[in-house]
């Protein structure tokens, strides 16, 4: 059963840190990462996942920041994951806030955390060290055109001090406006 030191709230409403026990010993380990009844008491958010999403990405990619119509829990399983999450909600009382998160999932003593994103949310990732990472995600909506919208993962107002020095980062990303295009009514 989870408690609510498992889920741990953070500076930005609806994007909670998941920290799950690990059950190990010399076979292994074995760990459940969500339970839904558990999270909706510790959160009042009834998440109900229908799509299941796996990403693998080399060292050095930055998959930038994309805001989904969808609730979304994230989990790396293998590598180390940098994340920003920038709040994207133009009525929030924290728009444009950003909280970062470092997962390292290479070592004797992995983190095996897991992020719980709300709709809304920009989310991106960064691939530092020497190995790929993979995660996968869950999701309350499909996937479809149009639902997603990113943000430039350089933007000067979100001043996200990116832990890689030349980033590998896709066409559609380099592409994103900034902050101050997307929502101009915000920097008047």
């Amino acid at each position: 059963m989870i408690t609510e030191n498992m889920v741990q709230k953070t500076g930005i409403d609806g994007l909670f840190l998941i920290k799950r026990k690990t059950f190990a010993d010399e076979r292994g380990f074995f760990r459940e990462v969500f339970r839904q009844s558990d999270f909706k008491d510790a959160t009042g958010i009834d998440f109900e996942p229908v799509q299941w999403n796996h990403s693998y990405s080399k060292p050095n990619v930055i998959r930038a920041i994309h805001s989904e119509a969808w609730n979304k829990l994230v989990y790396p399983v293998t590598g180390k994951m940098f994340a920003a999450i920038v709040d994207l909600r133009p009525d929030s009382p924290t728009f444009a806030k950003v909280e970062t998160f470092i997962f390292d999932n290479t070592g004797p003593e992995p983190d095996r955390n897991a992020l719980f994103i709300s709709k809304g949310l920009g989310n991106s990732i960064c691939v530092f060290g020497d190995t790929p990472l993979t995660y996968m995600y869950l999701v309350d909506d499909y996937w479809g055109p149009g639902k997603a919208a990113g943000i430039a993962w350089d933007d000067p107002d979100l001043n996200i001090n990116w832990p890689v020095k030349n980033p590998i980062i896709s066409e559609r990303d380099k592409n994103n406006p900034t902050l101050r295009e997307a929502f101009p009514d915000k920097f008047k």
